[in-house]
């Protein structure tokens, strides 16, 4: 089944902790929260923190729950590419800026071209690895939406690679995950690879 959100509720700290904890790294960081500049600044990441990880608010199998069967036996590939996604590394809390891109066969109804990447939305905002996201993502749309294949590629730039440790910025990490026809088929794989362009190089 795919993953959905963890049940942190019983345990979730208030927004006085979250922003006590902000002003712990700042003075951990070497700088004196009380400063004029940095006195709002907990208040600010709070904030920005309830907008950057509001996808473990929501629920993706909810998002595709509404369909339409009235498509004229139309079950060609729909592809949306380029959906820009802004999530943050698991690890090093950096974020990971890039774009995805998202095709299934519909097997009798499709979901509005909106609902695929407010699913992207939902993974992305939360601490993410992208080959989970990845998995994720083709998951809950082949779960929901029973169609005859689902393909997603994702291209990212990790920013705890390009702005410390190695520190190669322009790098793009590729990944994909290919199920039902899209697997089953070099032809309907290479076809989605071809709509969606430059990957399909870097995936041989």
């Amino acid at each position: 089944m795919t993953q959905t959100a963890p049940d942190t509720s019983h345990d979730r700290p208030t927004r006085e902790e979250a922003e006590e904890a902000v002003r712990t790294l700042l003075r951990w960081a070497g700088d004196d929260p009380t400063r004029e500049g940095l006195l709002d600044t907990p208040k600010r990441v709070t904030k920005a923190y309830s907008d950057w990880f509001r996808g473990y608010e929501q629920d993706p199998s909810e998002i595709l729950q509404r369909t339409f069967e009235e498509v004229e036996g139309y079950d060609e590939m729909v592809v949306l590419r380029d959906i820009r996604f802004e999530s943050f590394c698991e690890h090093h809390m950096a974020p990971i800026i890039g774009k995805a891109h998202v095709g299934y066969i519909p097997d009798g109804r499709v979901v509005g071209i909106s609902k695929l990447a407010r699913i992207v939305d939902a993974f992305a905002k939360r601490f993410q690895v992208q080959e989970k996201m990845n998995a994720q993502i083709a998951q809950v749309l082949m779960e929901t939406l029973q169609p005859q294949g689902v393909a997603v590629v994702l291209e990212g730039e990790h920013h705890c690679m390009s702005t410390r440790g190695v520190h190669k910025p322009g790098v793009s990490m590729v990944t994909s995950t290919m199920l039902g026809v899209f697997r089953e088929h070099p032809s309907t794989r290479k076809e989605f690879l071809d709509i969606i362009g430059n990957p399909t190089n870097r995936l041989g």
